[in-house]
């Protein structure tokens, strides 16, 4: 282990997750991913922010909003379906699965939901499309 601080040109190595407004895991990465620090590398600002200065093995907590995150929840982009029209290893909360619309657009969801026999998977992140419930497939 380094003593070294996260500062710009560094390569950093991080694991995180993210919890939605109830506090329940939505999306952890316990494998670590790495990024350049402040080269426009994709992490959000605020984080970044948060991460300067820090060292390895140090825990940091960043709150974002949704605006500053990956947009409001938008649900004309959550899809529930009978869980038996689901493949079984996708049949778990935290599940992400790539879906293609009747047109052959792409685009990845995660299972949010799962009772009373039913699955919900809702967008990953906004987009400006906004895809009829009909219109995705597994």
């Amino acid at each position: 282990m380094t003593d070294q601080a996260v500062a710009k040109n560094k390569v950093v190595y991080i694991t995180y997750s993210i919890l939605d407004e109830r506090g329940a895991v939505v999306e952890q990465r316990d494998m670590p991913i790495g990024y350049v620090h402040g080269c426009n590398s994709g992490i959000f600002e605020q984080v970044e922010e948060a991460l300067a200065g820090h060292k390895a093995g140090d825990k940091v907590e960043v709150s974002l909003p949704p605006e500053q995150g990956f947009g409001p929840h938008d649900p004309s982009l959550a899809f529930t379906d009978d869980i038996e029209n689901v493949p079984e290893e996708f049949r778990y909360v935290g599940a992400e699965v790539e879906l293609q619309s009747e047109n052959g657009e792409a685009r990845m969801f995660r299972v949010s939901i799962i009772e009373d026999g039913k699955l919900t998977v809702d967008a990953i992140t906004p987009s400006p499309v906004k895809p009829s419930p009909s219109s995705w497939m597994w």
